[in-house]
């Protein structure tokens, strides 16, 4: 069997830039995810053999599980990147429930649920753990004080399974990006600024996997911090009346 990666959040965003260069890698990818009928996602796959959309409710544990026990039978796992996030900002006080279960559940749930499934079989493969988490699980962050912990608790779980699995030859990698230009900012009240230099582009985080992995064996980075040169966002206006 080739070897495989399974790659969340997959259908877009930072996602499908990982997907882009796993592929270029000769890895199958098998890319979780929703919705995969977005023309810039449909092209890529129509154009990668190596490409394998599966379509997932990630919030539905039984059909997550089910995907990823397929996807084991079906090739030879050595990378988990757990791409996939949602992001709600504003004061803590203003988030309805439903909100915070969703940052609670896709945010971190969801990356421990996957690994407990494949840490077996990463084990047995010498193999890659990639969370993409955020530069606020770094830092406060008052205007996203539930998405920062989510982020933090990614981390806080990705430097313990670290020490838990190197021994078998699993690496386990946190990527903390800074502004990045993709959808998660949708809902916010606020989204990228317009210069090049105040935000980061999908593909340069993806740009850390590839590191990661041509990295050789024996040595790992357990964190990587990537940051634009400068520090702005733009304030949307009127989004309540939108």
């Amino acid at each position: 069997m080739n070897k495989s990666a399974i790659v969340t959040g997959a259908s877009s965003g930072i996602g499908l830039a990982v997907s882009r260069i796993l592929c270029e890698l000769e890895y199958e990818v098998f890319g979780f995810g929703r919705d995969f009928t977005r023309d810039e996602t449909v092209s890529f796959a129509e154009q990668s053999a190596g490409f394998h959309p599966v379509v997932c409710d990630l919030l539905n544990t039984q059909e997550l599980c089910d995907a990823v026990k397929k996807t084991v039978k079906e090739s030879e796992v050595c990378v988990l990147v757990n791409a996939a996030g949602v992001g709600y900002y504003g004061l803590h006080e203003e988030l309805n429930i439903k909100q915070i279960q969703t940052l609670v559940r896709t945010n971190l749930e969801v990356p421990l649920i996957l690994i407990n499934r494949l840490l077996r079989v990463l084990k047995k493969n010498k193999g890659y753990i990639i969370n993409i988490s955020s530069i606020t699980a770094k830092q406060s962050s008052p205007h996203g004080c539930a998405y920062a912990a989510t982020k933090a608790g990614l981390t806080s779980f990705g430097n313990s399974l670290f020490e838990e699995a190197r021994k078998y030859g699993v690496k386990v990698t946190s990527i903390h990006p800074d502004m990045t230009a993709t959808n998660l900012y949708r809902d916010a009240d606020f989204t990228c600024e317009s210069e090049p230099e105040s935000y980061l582009e999908p593909e340069e985080v993806a740009d850390m996997v590839r590191y990661i992995l041509s990295l050789r064996d024996g040595m790992t980075v357990p964190e990587i911090t990537i940051r634009p040169q400068l520090h702005r966002i733009r304030r949307k206006q009127n989004l309540k009346d939108k």
